[in-house]
């Protein structure tokens, strides 16, 4: 189930080229690259489940209420994270010059069923 979603991410976005379902503790539920990736969306989202934590904590401390997205537009990739809930966030990673704004659109409305899903 969870793969069907985050396959739809990838397939749909122009540049899409992996996602993952993933907990604040690092660990992925599950995750879907294209076969011809470099990268590994499983370590993407370990690295910032991290940094995620961090917001997380940040977020609480200015009470300015919770974080729901989180892009990074770094050199060689672009990374849009959806928080699902306390316990875990969708990611997906796009070529720079990918349509990111689309990953964000598919993965807020595709945030349902994930989280139906997961309970």
């Amino acid at each position: 189930m969870f793969k069907n979603v985050l396959k739809e991410i990838v397939e749909n976005v122009d540049g899409g080229v992996a996602s993952v379902l993933m907990g604040f503790d690092g660990i992925a539920v599950d995750s879907y690259k294209k076969q011809d990736s470099l990268f590994s969306a499983e370590d993407i989202g370990m690295e910032y489940s991290v940094v995620l934590g961090q917001i997380k904590q940040a977020t609480q401390m200015l009470e300015i209420g919770s974080a729901t997205e989180v892009s990074v537009y770094a050199e060689h990739m672009t990374i849009v994270i959806r928080v699902l809930s306390d316990e875990y966030f969708v990611a997906a990673v796009v070529v720079p010059k990918g349509n990111a704004g689309k990953a964000r659109f598919l993965m807020r409305t595709r945030a349902g069923i994930l989280l139906d899903n997961l309970s």
